[in-house]
């Protein structure tokens, strides 16, 4: 039975499953996607599908007629309330799914789960997230120069996070 996690109008969220692998893997390497990540094997996705720290969800529409993108959170037993958004990966863009999958999780983080600290890392080029994520009120707090390498390249990584009472603001 799929486990709904949090509901808007719009969206839902629903725990995945291990029949999802496929399409979280079609998502995660589509090529709007890959150039922003860094892609995770088949098996790592399977591992941490749902352990004691980290779950994989599903964004869908709220009927749960399509999926529209999948999301990878883990600190979910960290002891000083921070969680991290370690991928939030749209499949179905330019129609508000990207903001709304924010707006969610954060009242996901904050209301339900009683977070003090959000945070997530972006790379430094991807403008369209950084845009969107500093819109829905996180803030710059470092660059980590170089950190990974992506094709060969060195690439850095912007590290933005929201606090509890800024959420509320």
């Amino acid at each position: 039975m799929n486990k709904i996690i949090k509901q808007s109008e719009k969206l839902r969220f629903r725990q995945a499953e291990e029949a999802d692998l496929d399409y979280i893997m079609e998502t995660e390497n589509d090529v709007e996607n890959v150039t922003y990540i860094i892609p995770y094997s088949r098996e790592v996705h399977a591992a941490s599908l749902h352990t004691k720290d980290e779950i994989h969800i599903i964004v869908e529409t709220a009927d749960g007629s399509e999926k529209v993108g999948f999301l990878m959170i883990a600190g979910l037993d960290n002891p000083f309330k921070e969680i991290e958004f370690r991928r939030i990966i749209m499949a179905v863009k330019g129609k508000g799914y990207g903001r709304e999958t924010m707006k969610l999780l954060k009242a996901w983080a904050f209301e339900d789960l009683r977070y003090h600290r959000a945070w997530l890392d972006c790379k430094d080029y991807n403008e369209r997230a950084l845009h969107l994520y500093e819109s829905e009120g996180f803030v710059r707090e470092g660059l980590i120069r170089e950190t990974i390498i992506w094709n060969g390249k060195y690439e850095s990584l912007v590290i933005l996070g929201i606090l509890e009472n800024e959420y509320k603001k």
